[in-house]
């Protein structure tokens, strides 16, 4: 079992949580957007492509986002690590343990 996450890395992953929620939600509207303005497809089939979307991004923001805690953390940070949601320099905020820890988990 994995240890939890040290005090001060809790505090940045919680700013960070907030910043990464923002950028995967306008990773998704601009996916949408881009479904929505598609003119080869027929309002229909725009839909049915828009409804797919939303309901497998609905399922992956309830994976890195839904229930953060200290025990779950590290798991919800190498989620973001690995969609690219953190900028290196954000990534670097966290202590040399935690992004250890986070390399672990990824396999990196």
């Amino acid at each position: 079992m994995l240890q939890q996450i040290k005090e001060s890395d809790w505090k940045i992953l919680r700013e960070l949580h907030k910043v990464a929620l923002e950028r995967f939600c306008q990773q998704v509207l601009v996916e949408l957007e881009r479904t929505y303005s598609d003119h080869a497809e027929s309002f229909h089939q725009k839909y049915l492509d828009i409804y797919q979307l939303i309901k497998r991004r609905d399922s992956e923001i309830a994976e890195i986002f839904n229930d953060l805690r200290r025990s779950t953390a590290f798991i919800h940070l190498s989620a973001m690590k690995a969609r690219g949601l953190l900028t290196e320099d954000e990534f670097l905020r966290l202590s040399e343990e935690t992004r250890d820890i986070v390399a672990l988990i990824l396999g990196d």
